[in-house]
């Protein structure tokens, strides 16, 4: 019967794959096991995680029980070497996650004035007459060449540097008119 059985037997059995003895072990530590993790971690989320990690390994951890020592005395040490594990991560992620806050920021500071540059851009595009817009849309937006341009809008590549000629003027007084840096 295995309420008779001490915890060393049933490590040692659980070790050799006795299913029966590694759950009767399980029912008997569990609580002082997560009890203890509390008080390693001091919190509750990561007692249970840690609780659950030392359960999930134990069975591998089992095959290094040799018996010399209490049962209880070896849990601990396994205990200990998890939460110590724990923190060395936990201090490793928030060490390679230092900067990401800075980062984070920077890339939407950026992503901002992108798109208020844009945004003045679409204004200031609509404010031109559709020759010039059709133009540019070929020339920046689709990246044309001048000739390439000239031949889809029929005209001259003359036309074409003149019409973005005319577009730079219009963007540059457009942008003095509004304060536009």
């Amino acid at each position: 019967m295995l309420i008779d059985r001490t915890d060393e037997d049933m490590a040692l059995a659980a070790a050799g794959g006795d299913r029966v003895a590694f759950a009767s072990l399980l029912a008997r530590h569990y609580d002082r096991l997560f009890v203890f993790a509390f008080r390693l971690m001091g919190a509750r989320d990561q007692a249970e995680d840690l609780t659950q990690d030392i359960c999930a390994a134990l069975p591998t951890k089992l095959a290094s029980f040799r018996g010399e020592a209490k049962f209880t005395t070896w849990l601990y040490r396994v205990a200990v070497n998890a939460a110590h594990d724990r923190r060395r991560r936990a201090a490793t992620r928030s060490k390679a996650s230092d900067g990401w806050g800075d980062w984070e920021i920077n890339r939407r500071a950026t992503i901002s004035e992108t798109n208020e540059g844009l945004d003045w851009l679409s204004q200031a595009m609509s404010a031109l007459p559709a020759d010039l817009r059709d133009t540019v849309a070929l020339i920046l937006g689709e990246e044309m060449t001048q000739a390439q341009a000239a031949e889809v809008l029929d005209v001259s590549e003359g036309t074409i540097a003149w019409r973005m000629s005319e577009v730079k003027k219009r963007l540059k007084a457009h942008r003095k008119t509004e304060d536009w840096p």
